[in-house]
């Protein structure tokens, strides 16, 4: 009976966190993108003639080989780097370097292991503050820090454990720390490089059942990496399929089922067929 009470309460605080979570994606148009490195005095094609456009609001999940450009177009879209060709614009804006809007999460957490769970989220502010000074502006909020802090984590569940310090926390626990401190900036496009590629099998399942609460609830946008075709159908709206380096789109995937998805629907195993296909391999 404890549980069942604990559980309700649980869920009504991530309710109400919910609430105060912006539920605007943005939108983002990636137009005839190439990208290259220069290694030892050679020039190494990475991306090539990429266009894709992300809707606001919706979940679009990139799969394609190891060291394809996966993650350099990730980088791109954050503004962490520019392309060496073509545009990509945020809402209709050039992106020209990061901003708290567009919030990356890695698959390490990268807590700091001497600053307890709340404060590590609090960086997440931090730096957002940091970034309108460099701007020379300011932003005012309608709520406090303490709320909007209060609020990332009752949403991804760690309320009770703010007062933590990482190495008390599991895996999965540690991610959704990471998560708290990218969503404590209210983010229009949440952006993640195989943020659960660490974990094991079932906290991944739990953590990818929790991704997409997360998403419903706030309707941010988000591109996510992954090697894993099945994450890739259960996550997203649309699955991005492309080749080998340098990277080019060989074939987008829309997945329409409605939610909560199961893996052993004719149709899901249906779409993983076609996915793994485009990816050359043999189901």
């Amino acid at each position: 009976m404890v549980t069942v009470t604990q559980g309700v309460a649980s869920a009504e605080r991530r309710e109400a966190a919910a609430s105060n979570v912006q539920r605007n994606g943005a939108r983002i148009d990636i137009r005839h993108v190439s990208h290259r490195f220069a290694l030892g005095g050679t020039v190494l094609p990475v991306l090539e003639a990429v266009d894709l456009t992300v809707e606001p609001g919706e979940f679009v999940a990139l799969l394609g080989p190891s060291g394809c450009g996966k993650s350099t177009l990730l980088r791109l879209v954050a503004g962490l780097d520019l392309p060496w060709q073509g545009t990509v614009s945020a809402n209709g804006e050039a992106v020209a370097g990061p901003d708290p809007s567009r919030v990356v999460v890695f698959q390490d957490p990268t807590l700091y292991p001497w600053r307890t769970v709340r404060r590590n989220v609090s960086l997440g502010l931090e730096a957002q503050r940091g970034a309108r000074r460099a701007k020379g502006g300011t932003r005012d909020t309608a709520r406090s820090a303490d709320e909007r802090i209060d609020a990332a984590l009752d949403l991804v569940g760690l309320g009770e454990f703010a007062s933590a310090f990482p190495h008390q926390l599991s895996g999965g626990m540690a991610q959704r720390a990471a998560l708290a401190r990218a969503l404590v900036n209210d983010p229009s496009l949440l952006i993640l490089d195989e943020p659960f590629g660490k974990l094991d099998s079932l906290t991944r399942l739990r953590m990818q059942g929790e991704l997409v609460r997360l998403w419903q609830a706030a309707r941010f946008s988000v591109l996510f990496v992954t090697h894993d075709v099945e994450e890739a159908l259960y996550l997203a709206d649309r699955v991005i399929v492309f080749s080998g380096r340098p990277a080019r789109i060989v074939a987008q995937v829309r997945n329409d089922a409605a939610r909560p998805r199961h893996r052993d629907d004719p149709r899901f195993v249906a779409l993983r067929r076609e996915v793994l296909a485009q990816l050359g391999i043999d189901a």
